[in-house]
Parts: structure tokens; C-alpha cells; sequence
């Protein structure tokens, strides 16, 4: 596996930081996680931007470069073998000292992972899948909204309580905030429809807001569909005529089961013909390079 170290291409055992990086020492990077089609990123303005804001946030001096962005996940899909892949760029605030330090960080680490895709297919063969209320509540976010940081150990605990509880394989955990509101999964965002509305959890509550989550919002409201940003709980999806999740890899993910936690039903529906609708059209938009 070949990554890309500031830069250069270099061999997974030869890419190497250091261990005073504030990235590693006090958890200060950022990361962005897209897909290629057709070997072009998609929405890849929109990674860049959310990256930017949030080394803005922290004080890493680093500057979206898009056109440099694209020539570099070309030279790394070619190194991997790859036509297209999965895209992890992370940038993290670079060597310092050890102590917490107020000063900015002006020479960043920027690190570029590429590995094959998961098999998907076409999207409307694709099928449900099973959430899994969580007991572990959603963290509270880094700064006033939150930043898809290095930070994962919520995510990382949250995977651990549902293999402890049994879940089936490909389960989703689905996390609440510390009030018990509906927040987002394990890797997702949430999104159903009830009463021709779409609904989806504030970002108030602590949920990423998702570069897919933002595009399925515009998609939805293009096609005269309302949309709903706010505060729900649980009880809520038992209205639900169709849930679905999305993220940047896996699109838009039907949901055919939704359990409390301990595993017993809350909901169950199968994929419904405006979340069909919109996963075909997302995959058409994104083959075709269309953000409009």
C-alpha cells in the first residue's frame, strides 16, 4: 500500500511522523473521508472547505488546494493500482512541543490513504440496513459545531458496545445525545420521511453535518420535498414511512430494521420509493461529476 506523506509517495512502512506531532500527542487533525468515480472525488470542494473550516478552528495553517487535491489522488489511485477508490485525507497540526500550546500551527502534517471500495453494486439492488440504538450517549462536540476529528473514541466504543450486544454484522449504532434526543450513527447521518416530510436530527444535538447529508437536504428540496433540520427521539421513527443513512462511501443506505438496545424491534419497513428515487439519483449525479 503506497500513501502520500506531504506530498511524496511513500511505502506504508516508510510513512512515518513523528511522535511530538500534536496530532498524535493531544488529538489536533482533522480527516475527510470521500470516493472516487471514474477516478474523479466527488464533492471534493465541499471535503476541502469543511477541512479548511476546521483547521481554521484549530489553528493549522492549511489551505484548500483542489486542483493540487485532484492531481494528488490521481498519482495515488495509479500507485495502488487502483481505478477508483476510498479517500482518506487527514492533516494533523504538525511537530511541537509537549505542553498545551495557544501559538499556531504553520507546518501541518498531511497524510493521504487510498484502498479499494467496498463492493456496493447498483444502488437499488442494495440492501437494508439494521440500527442499533446505542447506551453510550454521542460525545458532545469539539467546538460549537462538530469537526470530523481524529478523535474517534466514542465511534470506537460505540462499535465495541454493539459487538458485545450481539448485534448482526454490517448493524449500525445509532447515537443519542446526552438529553436522549436522535443524533446520528456510528458513521452516518440519519434522515426518514413522515407525513411527506423529510426529517433528519439537528446539528445541535452534536451531529456531523455531512457533506452527503448536506447534498440529500439540497436533492430533497429540489423535488419538492420538505426538509426538516431538529429535535426528535426514538419514538419518533415509529411514525417513519421510509429511514435511510448516508455517508460519503456507502451514499444513501436504505434502514429495514431499527432495534432499541437491547436488540428488540422499534421499526421495521423495507426500502421506500422516494429513498430508492434519491439513491439512483445520487449515484448518477456522482458518475456523472453533476453537483447541481
Amino acid at each position: 500500500m503506497m500513501v502520500l506523506l506531504d506530498g511524496q509517495l511513500k511505502k506504508r512502512e516508510e510513512a512515518v511522523i513523528s511522535v511530538f506531532d500534536h496530532g498524535f500527542l493531544y488529538g489536533m487533525g482533522l480527516f475527510e473521508t470521500f470516493r472516487t468515480y471514474g477516478g474523479r472525488p466527488w464533492l471534493l470542494e465541499r471535503h476541502a472547505a469543511r477541512l479548511a473550516r476546521g483547521c481554521r478552528t484549530l489553528g493549522i495553517a492549511w489551505e484548500p488546494d483542489p486542483e493540487r487535491m485532484r492531481a494528488d489522488i490521481a498519482r495515488l489511485l495509479a500507485a495502488n493500482g487502483l481505478t477508483d477508490g476510498y479517500i482518506r485525507w487527514s492533516v494533523s497540526a504538525g511537530e511541537g512541543g509537549i505542553g498545551l500550546t495557544a501559538n499556531p500551527y504553520l507546518r501541518p502534517t498531511e497524510v493521504v490513504y487510498a484502498k479499494a471500495l467496498p463492493s456496493g453494486g447498483d444502488p437499488s439492488s442494495r440492501p437494508g440496513k439494521t440500527l442499533r440504538l446505542l447506551r453510550l450517549p454521542r460525545s458532545t462536540p469539539e467546538s460549537q459545531e462538530r469537526m470530523k476529528s481524529v478523535q474517534y473514541i466514542n465511534n470506537m466504543l460505540g462499535k465495541r458496545e454493539l459487538a458485545a450486544g450481539g448485534a448482526e454484522p454490517g448493524t449500525e449504532g445509532l447515537f443519542l445525545d446526552p438529553q436522549g434526543r436522535l443524533c446520528e450513527g456510528l458513521v452516518s447521518n440519519l434522515f426518514w420521511l413522515a407525513g411527506g416530510t423529510l426529517h433528519t436530527p439537528s446539528t445541535d444535538t452534536g451531529a456531523l453535518p455531512g457533506v452527503t447529508r448536506e447534498f440529500v437536504m439540497e436533492m430533497a428540496r429540489k423535488s419538492g420535498v420538505a426538509v426538516r433540520e431538529g429535535w426528535y427521539v426514538p419514538d419518533d421513527l415509529r411514525r417513519a414511512e421510509e429511514i435511510f443513512v448516508t455517508n460519503s462511501i456507502q451514499e444513501i443506505v436504505p434502514v429495514t430494521r431499527v432495534e432499541d438496545e437491547e436488540g428488540k424491534p422499534l421499526w421495521s419497513g423495507g426500502t421506500g420509493p422516494a429513498t430508492r428515487r434519491w439513491m439512483e439519483e445520487y449515484r448518477r449525479m456522482a458518475e456523472k461529476g453533476e453537483t447541481r
